[in-house]
Parts: structure tokens; C-alpha cells; sequence
């Protein structure tokens, strides 16, 4: 595999002191004020506040207070390069994904021509050398043409800088087809990550079948579509010892499988999106094809168990699974609307309104889970410790905001959680050392 699988644009290296901020960092077990300085864009100093004396070569932001978390990163993301750059590029989806404090983003095959080829991903690499906001690397299909026949140079895209392997948006629906590719990562290396999907089963269904699909009278999607798929190649996995990683569930009875192959000892890992955790097919109602996604919001006892698999670790991370479309085609009857809803800018905000706030998570462990992608896909995992790099995000909590009021950073704006009053606003975020994003509003106070 290439030295670094993540690449970046340009950046001009921090110097900052960061005066009086709440670090939080539950890896690193810090949970205090501090001043924090970085210097040439490493974490140079952490003492108590009001302690460091401020330099004339250094910016200087006051805290008050507010929390100084490890950057977040994204293993799911779609950047529509190549192909679709009218709905989103690599600056655009950077931009965005540097808004909502992240600090890195794995970007999905999916697009026109799909990435399933080494002179592909060295093309995107460069342009992401030029373009991207943050640290962004990618994952290559796993099948030729996303058509699960035939194998993609597996070793070959690794030695490039593939970071692993998915079919997203396409199952691989031979499991056949999935063991060789399973077989073959022991040569090659790199995590598989798996969209959950019997097509046979979900064919011509676009919401969760259920009470709500039967009363629109809309075709509607099972979750056994999602949760046998889940449970075979979890089975797969465990056989091969292959190291998988199940995107976005959306079920109860797919968390519980992940807990049956985590029991089991087999090498598997999961993530869950801001939509499921926080909406219902309920809120399908309204026929917003914002709210039009793939897997489907499902019920409200899905949703409580992808809280509770959240919280117990059977669930491992947090992935937004950013999905822009252009407005003209979302704006058309809900059953000829594209799936898919942006997610970058409103993940934490929204997650922290809806589940930290009242109670249900804790702070801590939401942090921890939007920040565990990165261990999981076997990359540096950001914290607030001198001699690290600095992946920072400054956070105020109590700041209120509505969700699209100012526009987006994403050259989309088919959010599901548009229009909604949320809880906690990003200030500032650092990838890989230099400031990549500032709130309007939050400027230098000291120089």
C-alpha cells in the first residue's frame, strides 16, 4: 500500500495557542480546561488554563470554555468524483466535511466512471493532492464495474493507496464472488466494507415496508433485505477469517447479527448514520424526498436498537453516508427521487441535539464513536496529546442554529435535518495541522 493512504491539498501549517478550551478526548482520557498550543501543526504544549503566554508568531483564539475535541473522521462519504461534479467535488465535500469537524472522509466507488481501477484511483489521488480540504482516501470497488462478476486488481489498487475494498451501493449478491474477494484480501490487505442489500428481496420497494409504505401505498422495502445479508456474510467472514465492515444498519435484527458474529470471535465491524439513529419511517410521511434513503428509515424500535448497539459497542462508529444530489432531482414525486440525504455538516450537531441533550448518550462516547472510523479502517486515530498532529475541532455546545438557514458548503442541499433548530456549532476545525474551516463569526481575538 502506498506510504499514506490520505491525502490533501495544500496546507499552510498552524501556529496557534487555543486559550482556556474544555478538551475532551475520551481515548486519551482528558476531560478539562486547558490551553492547548500548536505549533508549526503539531500539539506542542497542553497545560492548565491561562497558563501559557501567548507568542507574537502564533494566533491566539479564546476558548471560554468551549470543547476542544479530536476531529472527527467519516469512513463513508460520497464526493461524486468523477462524473457527477455538478452535485459534488473534492473541494466542495471537503469543505463541507471541514464544517462539520471533520478531519478526514473515506470516499465511496459509486460514480461515472466507478473507481474500480489503479490509474483511476492515481488520477483521483492527484486531484485530491490539489483540491481536497482535508485528508480524504478512497475505497476502489470490490467488483469490476460495481457488476459482482469479476474481481477488481485488488493488490494492484492497494499498492496505490487504496485504503480497502466496497461495492457501495451494490450488494454483493454471489457469495461465491464474496469469498474470493475475501480469500483475496489476505494477499493484499485492506478492510471490505459491505452495503447489505438482497436485491430480490428489495426490488422496486423505496421506503420501509411496513404501516407507513401500506399507507401511502408506496413499495416498500423489508429489513430482511438488509439483516440475512448481514447474517451470511458475517458467516463468510468468520470462515475466511476476512476482516468486514457493515455499512449503515438500519434493524434490529442486523444489529443482533453483528452481536452473534462479534460472540463469536469473527473480524467484523459496523457503522450506523445520523438519519437512523434519529428518524422513523414516520417522518416519511410528509413524502420529503429528503428523506428518501437507502437502507430506509425503518420503525422506532429499529431506531432504539441502533442506539442501544451504539452504546454497548456492537455498533462501532458513526458514518454519514453523504449523499448529494442536485436539486432538480429530488424535486420530483417520491418514487422517482434518487435515495440519499447529505449528512457532513449537521452530524453532530444533530446527534448531539437529539440523543446527547436529552440524555439517551453521553458526550464522551459520541465523540468516541465519531471519531473510531479511523482505527477501524486501520488509520491514525486523531487525539488531543502533544507530538500528535493536530486534528482538531472546537465545538460551542450551547450555540443554536438552524440546520441550512446560511447555505451549505456542499454544492447540495438534500439534508434530511434541513430546517431544524440544533444544538452545538463547529468553530473551528484542523486537519493534518492547518485550519480548515472558521465559523463566520469566530475570528481572531488576539494577535
Amino acid at each position: 500500500m502506498a506510504a499514506n493512504p490520505l491525502v490533501h491539498g495544500p496546507q499552510q501549517p498552524a501556529d496557534m495557542l487555543l486559550r482556556d478550551v474544555h478538551v475532551l478526548d475520551p481515548r486519551a482520557g482528558v476531560d478539562g480546561r486547558h490551553d492547548v498550543r500548536v505549533r508549526a501543526g503539531e500539539i506542542a504544549e497542553i497545560a492548565p488554563p491561562g497558563t501559557l503566554a501567548h507568542q507574537p508568531d502564533e494566533e491566539l483564539l479564546e476558548g471560554q470554555g468551549r470543547r476542544l475535541l479530536p476531529a472527527f473522521f467519516d469512513p463513508h462519504v460520497h464526493m461524486r468524483t468523477p462524473g457527477h461534479e455538478h452535485k459534488e467535488d473534492l473541494d466542495s465535500g471537503t469543505r463541507a466535511a471541514a464544517a462539520g469537524g471533520y478531519a478526514a472522509v473515506l470516499a465511496m466507488p459509486n460514480t461515472d466512471p466507478v473507481l474500480d481501477s489503479a490509474p483511476l484511483l492515481r488520477s483521483l489521488r492527484d486531484t485530491a493532492a490539489r483540491e481536497a480540504r482535508i485528508s480524504i482516501g478512497f475505497l476502489p470497488c470490490i467488483t469490476r464495474g460495481l457488476q459482482g462478476e469479476q474481481l477488481t486488481e485488488m493488490a494492484e489498487l492497494r499498492q496505490e493507496g487504496a485504503v480497502g475494498f466496497t461495492d457501495d451501493g451494490m450488494p454483493v449478491q454471489s457469495a461465491g464472488m464474496l469469498r474470493k474477494a475475501l480469500q483475496y484480501q489476505r494477499l493484499c490487505g485492506g478492510v471490505i466494507a459491505l452495503h447489505e442489500e438482497d436485491p430480490t428481496l428489495s426490488r422496486g420497494g423505496c421506503v420501509h415496508e411496513g404501516v407507513v409504505s401500506a399507507a401511502l401505498g408506496i413499495g416498500g422495502i423489508p429489513t430482511i433485505s438488509e439483516s440475512t445479508m448481514v447474517a451470511r456474510d458475517a458467516a463468510l467472514a468468520g470462515y475466511e477469517d476476512a476482516r468486514v465492515h457493515f455499512q449503515h444498519l438500519s434493524c434490529v435484527a442486523s444489529v443482533d447479527a453483528v452481536a452473534h458474529a462479534k460472540a463469536q470471535g469473527w473480524r467484523v465491524s459496523t457503522e450506523v448514520s445520523p438519519h437512523h439513529l434519529l428518524l422513523t419511517e414516520q417522518d416519511v410521511r410528509s413524502m420529503d424526498t429528503r428523506m428518501k434513503m437507502n437502507p430506509p428509515l425503518a420503525t422506532e424500535a429499529d431506531r432504539q436498537a441502533l442506539i442501544e448497539g451504539l452504546r454497548s459497542g456492537t455498533i462501532d462508529c458513526v458514518a454519514t453516508d453523504h449523499a448529494p444530489h442536485a436539486r432538480e432531482e429530488k424535486e420530483v414525486p417520491f418514487e422517482q427521487a434518487p435515495m440519499g440525504t447529505t449528512g457532513l455538516e449537521t452530524a453532530f450537531a444533530a446527534l448531539y441535539t437529539g440523543l446527547v441533550l436529552p440524555g439517551v448518550l453521553d458526550l464522551k462516547l459520541l465523540v468516541e464513536r465519531m471519531t473510531a472510523g479511523a482505527q477501524l479502517f486501520e488509520l491514525p486515530t486523531p487525539h488531543v496529546v502533544p507530538g500528535e498532529l493536530a486534528n482538531l475541532t472546537l465545538v460551542d455546545l450551547d450555540a443554536e442554529w438552524v440546520a441550512g438557514e446560511r447555505g451549505w458548503e456542499s454544492r447540495s442541499e438534500n439534508c434530511c435535518f434541513a430546517g431544524r433548530k440544533l444544538h452545538g456549532r463547529v468553530l473551528l476545525t484542523l486537519s493534518g495541522g492547518a485550519v480548515v474551516y472558521r465559523e463566520r463569526a469566530f475570528s481572531v481575538v488576539g494577535a
